[in-house]
C-alpha cells in the first residue's frame, strides 16, 4: 500500500547527455526548440526498479524521502517519475508530493531567455509541468489523494497565484523540510495543520531584502515559533541513490551578497561520517562520481575574513576519494577569490580530486559583473580575503582565479548579471571587457577554461504583470549577452566532442548538435543586437587593447 507518491519535476529527472550545463536546456523556448531535438538531448528515460521506482532521483527528493521514514514505512513511501505514477496511485494514497525547481518559468535563466527572445512565456520548464500535471490530476481523478508542491520553485506560486488552481494544487510548502516531513505529511493526510508546528503563508522580501512572511492558506511554512531550519542532527543520510552522485555537504553561504537569498540561511555543515554514508550508497547504486553540494564550498569551516579553512577541506575532500569506488568528485559552488589567492591550495586539492587533462573539476560561480563599484556594492565579501583596490581589481581578481584554475584542470561555470541596482552603461562594458578578456587568455599555454551565463534580473512588478519582452534590454546589456554567448559559441566549437559522452556516434551527435545549436543562438543574438543599435565589431574587441599587459599578471597578493 503506498500512502506517499514523491514525483520529481520531469526537468530534473534527466541526465542531459550529462553535457556540462546542458541541463538549462529546458529553460529556452519552447517554440525555439524543435521537440526532437529537445528530447534527443534531454537523454534516455529514467531508470527504473522493477516495481516502476527511480533508480535515481533528485538529491532534494531523496531528502524528502529519507525523512519520511521516521513516520511512514519504507514500502509507504516511492519515488517515481511521471509515466509510473498510476502503478502506485491507488484508493489508500493519501498525498502526492512533487518537487520543482521552476514550474512556471521564472528563473533566472529562463527569463533571460524570455528577455532575448521576447514572444510567449512558454518554455520547455513550463511546457513540461503542464504535461506533469494534467497526467497527475488525470490519475488522481476521483481518489482522495491530495496534491503538495514543494522545492525552490514554489515561489513562482506567489507570482502567479491563478495558476494553483489551475493545477488543482491543495498545498504549497516551502523551507526546508528535512526534519518535519513526517509530521507534515501526516498532517496534510488528516486534514487538520498544526499551527504550532507551521504557519499558514509564505516568506517574501521587501524591496531592502529584508524576509517577510505573507498569509495565506493555500501556503504552508515552518511556524515562526518553532526552530526556522533543522539541525545537522536532525538530517538523516539518503538511503536510495541520488541523481549524478550528488551528495551534500552543508548549507548557507554566509557571504552576504544583498541579492541572494541564499545567504540569509544559517551556515551548517554535515558530519563527514554522514557524507561517507551518503556517497557510499551512490556507489552501491552505480555511480562514480560524488558532485559535492554547497553554497559555497570554500566557506566551509571558514576562518575570519572568509579566509579557507584548507585543513578541514583537505579532510573533506581526501574522505570522499577515499571511499571506494569513487573515481571524480566535484564541487558544486565556489567564490573565485580562493583560486586566486591560494594557488597551491589549489594544486594540492587538484591532487587530491585526481583532475588532469581528462578530468576537468567542474565548479559553478557567481561572477556576477566586471565592475569593481557593482562588486563593492552588491557582494563586497565575495572578493575576501582579496579586496579591490590593495589586491587589484575586481577584473584582475577574477582573471588571476580563472589563471589558477586552468592551470589547475578546474573548469568554471560563470554567471554575470544585468539588470542590477545601481546598474550603469559604464559597468555593463567593463563586464563585456572581462568577458573578453578572459576568453582571450592563457594559462601555461591553454586557453581559458569557462563558460559564463548571463542573467536577468527582472523586477517582480515586471513578472506579475507577465510582459517580458525583448524591449527590456538596453544596448550595453545586449553587449553583454553578445559577448558571453561568443564564448560560448567558442568553447561549443573547441569542447563540445571532447566533453560529449557515449559511443562514436552519439559522441558526434551530441558535439555536432551543442555545437550548431551554440552558432545559431550566436547569430540569432547578433542580428538582435546589430538591430538594437550594438556595433557588435566594437565589442568583439572591447577591452582587449591591453591584454599583453594582462596575460603578463602572475599573481594577486593575499590580504
Amino acid at each position: 500500500m503506498t500512502k506517499i507518491v514523491l514525483v520529481p519535476d520531469s526537468t530534473l529527472s534527466y541526465t542531459y547527455r550529462n553535457f556540462p550545463l546542458l541541463d538549462f536546456l529546458s529553460c529556452s523556448p519552447s517554440r525555439l526548440i524543435p521537440s526532437p531535438i529537445y528530447t534527443f538531448l534531454k537523454g534516455k528515460e529514467p531508470q527504473h526498479g522493477s516495481k516502476g521506482e527511480l533508480l535515481y532521483a533528485p538529491y532534494s527528493v531523496r531528502r524528502v524521502e529519507t525523512a519520511l521514514r521516521k513516520s511512514y514505512r519504507p514500502d509507504e513511501v516511492v519515488v517515481v517519475d511521471e509515466n509510473h505514477i498510476g502503478e502506485h496511485l491507488d484508493a489508500e494514497t493519501a498525498v502526492i508530493a512533487v518537487s520543482t525547481m521552476d514550474p512556471l518559468g521564472l528563473g533566472p535563466v529562463t527569463m533571460s531567455y524570455y528577455a532575448l527572445f521576447g514572444g510567449e512565456l512558454y518554455a520547455w520548464v513550463w511546457k513540461e509541468w503542464d504535461i506533469l500535471m494534467e497526467k497527475i490530476n488525470r490519475i488522481r481523478s476521483g481518489k482522495k489523494a491530495k496534491l503538495v508542491i514543494g522545492g525552490p520553485g514554489v515561489w513562482e506560486f506567489t507570482i502567479m497565484r491563478d495558476q494553483i488552481d489551475r493545477y488543482g494544487i491543495d498545498y504549497l510548502f516551502q523551507g526546508e523540510v528535512d526534519d518535519v516531513a513526517g509530521p507534515l505529511f501526516q498532517q496534510i493526510e488528516s486534514g487538520s495543520i498544526d499551527t504550532g508546528m507551521f504557519s499558514y503563508g509564505f516568506m517574501g522580501y521587501d524591496e531592502k531584502f529584508r524576509r517577510m512572511v505573507v498569509k495565506d492558506e493555500r501556503f504552508i511554512s515552518r511556524g515562526q515559533t518553532s526552530k526556522p531550519y533543522p539541525k545537522t542532527e536532525d538530517i538523516d543520510p539518503i538511503v536510495n541513490p541520488s541523481m549524478k552522485g550528488l551528495v551534500e555537504v552543508m548549507r548557507g553561504c554566509g557571504v552576504g551578497c544583498d541579492f541572494c537569498e541564499v545567504t540569509l540561511r544559517p551556515l551548517r555543515y554535515y558530519p563527514i561520517s554522514n557524507i561517507q554514508r551518503e556517497i557510499e550508497v551512490n556507489v552501491k547504486g552505480g555511480q562514480s562520481n560524488a558532485w559535492l553540494q554547497s553554497d559555497e564550498i570554500w566557506g566551509y569551516r571558514h576562518g575570519t575574513l572568509f579566509e579557507p579553512n584548507e585543513e578541514a577541506l583537505t579532510e573533506l575532500f581526501s574522505a570522499v576519494m577515499g571511499v571506494n569506488g569513487v573515481k571524480t568528485a566535484n564541487p558544486t559552488h565556489g567564490r573565485i577569490s580562493i583560486p586566486a589567492a591560494y594557488p597551491e591550495m589549489m594544486a594540492k586539492f587538484t591532487r587530491i580530486l585526481r583532475g588532469g587533462p581528462k578530468n576537468w573539476i567542474g565548479i559553478q560561480t557567481g561572477i556576477e559583473t566586471g565592475s569593481d563599484a557593482l562588486a563593492k556594492k552588491h557582494m563586497p565579501n565575495k572578493t575576501l580575503p582579496l579586496r579591490i583596490g590593495p589586491d587589484g581589481s575586481w577584473q584582475e581578481i577574477v582573471w588571476q582565479g580563472v589563471y589558477v584554475e586552468t592551470k589547475n584542470y578546474w573548469r568554471p561555470a560563470f554567471t554575470v548579471q544585468v539588470g542590477q541596482e545601481g546598474e550603469t552603461e559604464e559597468d555593463l562594458m567593463d563586464t563585456v571587457a572581462l568577458i573578453n578578456r578572459l576568453s582571450s587568455s592563457y594559462s601555461e599555454g591553454r586557453p581559458f577554461e569557462f563558460t559564463v551565463t548571463p542573467l536577468l534580473n527582472v523586477p517582480l512588478g515586471r513578472l506579475k504583470s507577465r510582459s517580458i519582452s525583448k524591449e527590456m534590454l538596453t544596448k550595453e546589456q545586449l553587449a553583454v549577452y553578445y559577448a558571453a554567448y561568443r564564448h560560448l559559441a567558442k568553447m561549443a566549437q573547441r569542447d563540445g566532442y571532447r566533453d560529449a559522452r557515449g559511443n562514436l556516434v552519439s559522441r558526434a551527435l551530441v558535439g555536432g548538435t551543442i555545437s550548431l545549436g551554440a552558432s545559431l543562438l550566436l547569430r540569432t543574438i547578433e542580428k538582435r543586437a546589430i538591430k538594437a543599435g550594438v556595433k557588435v565589431e566594437k565589442i568583439k574587441e572591447y577591452g582587449l587593447e591591453n591584454l599583453k599587459e594582462i596575460n603578463s599578471l602572475s599573481s594577486v597578493s593575499r590580504a
